[in-house]
């Protein structure tokens, strides 16, 4: 079938704070395995579904979901800077499409993305400009977030557009498991943080894009040393999601609630909805099968860090 499903971790802190030498070679052979077989299908159209962590959507006017006709990434942690391929005209008819399904999806010609893009698209294809790429931007930290049936419902229009190009498509599913790094909220006591999380930040100074960096970084030195210092990770809940998506359980990930993600998997564990979404257009094209599985709770990158990849 022309289409591979690829979900996987992001992290900002790989690099940074990093776990023994053992864990970061079997993250990177799995990475190898998933890069390889992905090369070896040798995608035609590339969507990707990923979260952003208010660099680029803020509380200005914060949809539950967007598609880039052109996107730019930042390159925060280092990940890679520039501008992504996009396939401009599919991605106005792939609005066009979800528009005509009864998804409410919002359209950007000037999308900014962070990690939550960029790394991936590093990691697998090699950089942000060597395939034909939609990006739709998910919303899983700015509350309040879209639940899991509006995620499996856009997953499966796009996957319904998606099988109609005829083409060779990878689909990415970027974000989650569980994990809750020190993201601000409205309800931070400090003004300038909440004027920044509603458009501000935008285009933050330098000196704060370097302290939000560090602030980042010493939190995930912290939580290495004492996993008491942030929510923990729940690697029984992440495995079990993965398992969902691994036999598409449409009626279990359906189920699963906003309060019970967010109080068993973290705040940020709402990024799940990206690889909910990726799996749901995966599924348009037929049932599909899993070639490859990892996971590792991985505390230095603050997060439950999962692989999984489909055809």
């Amino acid at each position: 079938m022309p289409v591979f499903l690829q979900c996987l971790s992001h992290s900002p802190l790989k690099g940074f704070v990093d776990p023994e030498p053992a864990c970061v070679e079997a993250v990177n052979t799995a990475l190898g395995t998933a890069r390889e077989a992905i090369a070896d299908f040798d995608p035609e159209l590339v969507i990707i579904f990923a979260p952003d962590h208010f660099n680029g959507f803020f509380y200005d006017s914060m949809p539950a979901f967007a598609i880039g006709a052109d996107a730019y990434a930042i390159g925060d942690f280092g990940t890679p800077q520039g501008r992504l391929s996009v396939d401009a005209k599919t991605a106005e008819a792939l609005t066009r499409h979800l528009l005509e399904a009864d998804i409410d999806m919002a359209l950007s010609y000037r999308m900014q993305v962070d990690h939550g893009f960029a790394q991936p698209l590093g990691e697998l294809l090699g950089g942000l400009d060597s395939h034909p790429i939609i990006p739709i931007f998910v919303n899983a930290v700015a509350e309040p977030v879209p639940t899991n049936r509006r995620a499996l419902a856009l997953g499966k229009a796009v996957g319904s557009f998606a099988q109609a190009t005829g083409k060779r498509v990878l689909i990415i599913g970027s974000g989650g498991l569980s994990h809750e790094p020190p993201v601000p909220t409205l309800a931070a006591p400090d003004r300038l943080v909440v004027d920044r999380l509603k458009g501000s930040g935008r285009h933050l100074p330098p000196d704060e894009r370097e302290a939000r960096t560090q602030r980042v970084i010493e939190a995930g030195k912290q939580f290495a040393q004492d996993p008491t210092s942030l929510h923990p990770l729940a690697p029984t809940w992440d495995q079990a999601f993965m398992t969902m998506i691994a036999d598409f359980n449409e009626a279990a990930l359906s189920n699963m609630n906003n309060a019970d993600i967010a109080n068993q998997g973290g705040r940020s564990a709402h990024e799940i909805k990206t690889w909910v979404a990726a799996a749901a257009a995966a599924s348009a094209f037929g049932e599909y099968r899993v070639s490859h599985s990892f996971y590792r709770p991985i505390h230095e990158w603050v997060a439950g860090y999962g692989l999984l990849s489909a055809q």
